[in-house]
């Protein structure tokens, strides 16, 4: 099934802000519109460095840049459509606060 891809936008804000991302970005983007995934496991095959969350939260957290940025989704696997939903995106160092404080798991900022 293809992926809808809630909030492009704010990749789009934040490469504009962290001219770095821009590539990296465009290429994640780029290779999301072209996946077609049937269960949450497919994630991994188009994202090798992917990681689902656990404790029932539907999360992915995608690797951009070379593990530059942290891009932190929702997922829902739908009858004819995957949801994407955008929660948090910013640096590597930001993610390890996140985690530090465990806000991986429900953090909404968009």
């Amino acid at each position: 099934m293809k992926v809808h891809f809630i909030k492009e936008q704010t990749l789009i804000s934040f490469s504009e802000q962290n001219s770095n991302s821009t590539i990296p970005i465009k290429e994640f983007l780029s290779k999301l519109k072209n996946s077609d995934w049937n269960q949450p496991n497919d994630i991994k095959s188009t994202f090798n460095s992917a990681d689902i969350l656990g404790k029932g939260t539907d999360r992915v957290i995608f690797n951009i840049g070379g593990n530059d940025y942290r891009l932190i989704c929702k997922y829902h696997f739908g009858k004819y459509i995957i949801t994407l939903f955008v929660k948090w995106i910013g640096t590597h160092s930001d993610y390890t606060k996140l985690c530090k404080e465990q806000r991986q798991y429900d953090i909404d900022n968009y």
